[in-house]
């Protein structure tokens, strides 16, 4: 039995929602189908229907959809994930070679599920990136944004980003060493890629048992617009104001108090971002 979530803004959501259960129907396998309306809906739908011994979902969506659906997991050791990408970003479908739109629901019907990897924080789980810094200011302006397309609010969110973002001061504690940083961004990484596409930490990898932390020290105000362009051509890894940083699990918090946190999308304010990676305990449809 699968129970299928779907999030009612995903891009042609209706047409492959209708296509899914044709097919699950044509195979003779069973199913629960879930619309969500608003933010938070995935979350619960997964969490009741786990409690309630659902073993098994296929999420249609995007990033944030599927962290919903993740976060919400009773435990995810006994669960099976699919996952037929629709969003904007789809950046950790990306990370795990699985085809967008309706194309995916191949791998669900004719694969065999593999363990992936998921980072644990506290109340929260993220399977792709969770961080801090630069990438969640954007986000949040895009969020205040009322009119336009999502890629068009990003991108004027961006553009007020680097005019007015300076850094933060954080502290960041990872294989039992503290250090201090006023950072650009600093992020716990089992995915490659975030903001639909910009390659963050190319060295990641989903099931590899490894977590990746990066900080990237806030650069001279002349030289932020030449760092940004070598993060989205994934070459930031190798310059000096990078730190990257293997490890199983890491802290990020700030001295000034709580600080704003992006957990694959997702935006939460925390006292700190306490992260730790949950190695092949879910499994997962994938590439």
């Amino acid at each position: 039995m699968f129970n299928v979530i779907v999030n009612c803004h995903a891009r042609r959501y209706k047409k492959i929602a209708a296509e899914t259960e044709k097919r699950l129907r044509a195979r003779g396998i069973g199913y629960r189908i879930f619309y969500t309306q608003r933010t938070g809906d995935a979350c619960k739908y997964a969490r009741s229907l786990s409690r309630a011994g659902g073993q098994k979902f296929i999420v249609v969506g995007g990033d944030g959809t599927l962290n919903e659906v993740v976060s919400g997991l009773s435990d995810p050791s006994v669960c099976t994930l699919g996952l037929i990408p629709a969003g904007t970003g789809n950046d950790f479908a990306a990370a795990v070679n699985i085809p967008r739109g309706i194309r995916a629901l191949g791998l669900i019907l004719d694969g065999t599920p593999q363990p992936v990897d998921y980072i644990e924080c506290g109340t929260r789980r993220s399977i792709n990136i969770a961080g801090t810094g630069i990438d969640v200011e954007i986000l949040r302006r895009c969020a205040a944004m009322k009119h336009g397309t999502n890629k068009g609010k990003y991108f004027r969110s961006l553009v007020a980003t680097l005019l007015h973002y300076r850094g933060t001061k954080l502290t960041v504690t990872a294989e039992g060493e503290t250090k201090e940083y006023f950072a650009l961004i600093a992020a716990v990484c089992n995915g490659k890629q975030l903001g639909g596409g910009i390659p963050l930490c190319p060295a990641a990898k989903a099931d590899d048992g490894q977590l990746e932390l990066v900080v990237v020290e806030s650069p001279k105000r002349s030289q932020l617009l030449p760092e940004l362009i070598r993060l989205m051509r994934g070459k930031l890894l190798g310059r000096p104001i990078t730190h990257h940083i293997p490890c199983s699990a890491a802290v990020i918090s700030s001295p000034d108090g709580s600080i704003f946190v992006q957990y694959d999308g997702e935006i939460e304010e925390a006292q700190a971002l306490n992260a730790h990676l949950v190695s092949g305990k879910l499994k997962m449809y994938r590439g």
